[in-house]
């Protein structure tokens, strides 16, 4: 006779917590190509591993945790990401790089609130449309639940531009899946794309040459193009097998390697068929938290795995178009693969609450356990 827990491993999504271990690899082999010359060599290795360490046990217990039974505390989740992102504010604790106030300071280490904020949004953003699913057929019932997601992307935004974009999409996203109609979606779009130049007269003045970089590709006298002309080269100097690990020579001169430009490395020193592994690994990954999307038996499991399924799919086409140049340059990590702890350890909570969210649908159609909420999502129909 199985065990409880033998029956729960059973159903666990195995290609799903595997993944991200393959691509963290991946991420620690290059990292440590591209900081080998540095004073502090070998840190930024063991920070990853470590944070690789942690991210497991996080995902295990994100796994076990049925976050359902918490959505009726949804405003409660919201306003924590208020001021989870607000601690960047604290005196002494506050710390600013890059030329953004995005992280603080723990003595041990540095913490990004904004990766967490994340997590949070998507958790009471789910419960927010589980709740109020019957409006959102409606312009009010949309302003309404834009009314609810604003203070947090706005607030992110403002202090992290590229995180507040990938929060952006993830409401986006989670709103269509919810019942949006199309038509309404499309007009609000329209909307949002003509307010656009409005929105771009309050941006930093570094964030507007990111976009002027963008449309201005042949203009070299911008410092985001040549850094956009380094990173091309660095792609296609690699050929089809690459330099070899730690024979790059164009990653000194782009900025924040082993994060931001870290796919180009890859291509570099691993050539064409590390940058398609690289690829095909997360094309794989996607397709796991779609079939979690799919699967999913309840409104709000759904909900929260498409809102997840968004944020890893946009940081990945962002990252990677950024630099081969069909998308703007922005400080949006590789998941998994680039250097920073408290991405990788946000990202193994959200596959973990995927996974969980996974597993407790296969027990419910291993048990014959029909739900009354799945025909809610649109792509259950």
């Amino acid at each position: 006779m199985e065990t409880n827990l033998f029956d729960r491993l059973k159903r666990v999504d195995l290609l799903l917590i595997i993944l991200p271990a393959i691509l963290g690899l991946i991420g620690i082999l290059v990292i440590g190509s591209v900081t080998s010359d540095e004073v502090d060599y070998p840190r930024d290795i063991y920070v990853q591993a470590l944070s690789f360490g942690m991210g497991y046990a996080l995902l295990a217990l994100a796994a076990r945790f049925d976050i359902e039974h918490f959505s009726k505390f949804y405003r409660i989740i919201w306003l924590l990401s208020l001021i989870i992102q607000l601690s960047v504010f604290v005196p002494f604790l506050g710390l600013e790089r890059y030329g953004s106030r995005a992280w603080i300071d723990l003595g041990f280490t540095t913490m990004q609130p904004s990766e967490l904020v994340k997590i949070t949004f998507t958790i009471a953003l789910a419960a927010y449309l589980k709740k109020h699913r019957e409006e959102l057929g409606s312009l009010i019932g949309f302003i309404r639940a834009l009314l609810f997601a604003a203070p947090v992307i706005g607030l992110v935004a403002f202090i992290d531009m590229g995180a507040g974009i990938v929060i952006a999409v993830i409401f986006i996203g989670m709103v269509f899946a919810a019942g949006i109609r199309g038509s309404l979606f499309l007009r609000i779009v329209g909307v949002v794309v003509l307010l656009f130049p409005i929105g771009y007269r309050f941006l930093e003045d570094h964030q507007k040459q990111r976009f002027v970089a963008f449309l201005h590709p042949e203009d070299t006298t911008i410092k985001e193009t040549f850094q956009l002309h380094q990173s091309m080269l660095a792609i296609g100097s690699g050929g089809i097998r690459g330099k070899g690990l730690g024979n790059g020579t164009i990653k000194e001169f782009l900025p924040v390697a082993e994060s931001d430009f870290i796919f180009s490395v890859i291509c570099e020193e691993l050539g064409f068929l590390g940058g398609f592994l690289v690829i095909g690994l997360f094309f794989v990954l996607l397709t796991r938290i779609w079939r979690a999307v799919a699967d999913a038996k309840e409104y709000f499991s759904g909900l929260l795995c498409v809102g997840f399924m968004c944020m890893f799919g946009f940081q990945i086409f962002e990252n990677i178009g950024m630099t081969i140049g069909i998308m703007p340059i922005t400080g949006i990590t590789l998941p998994f693969v680039s250097a920073g702890g408290t991405s990788v350890m946000a990202n193994m909570i959200a596959i973990g609450l995927i996974a969980g969210c996974g597993m407790r649908s296969r027990e419910r159609t291993y048990k014959h356990v029909d739900s009354e909420t799945a025909p809610g999502i649109p792509i259950h129909r």
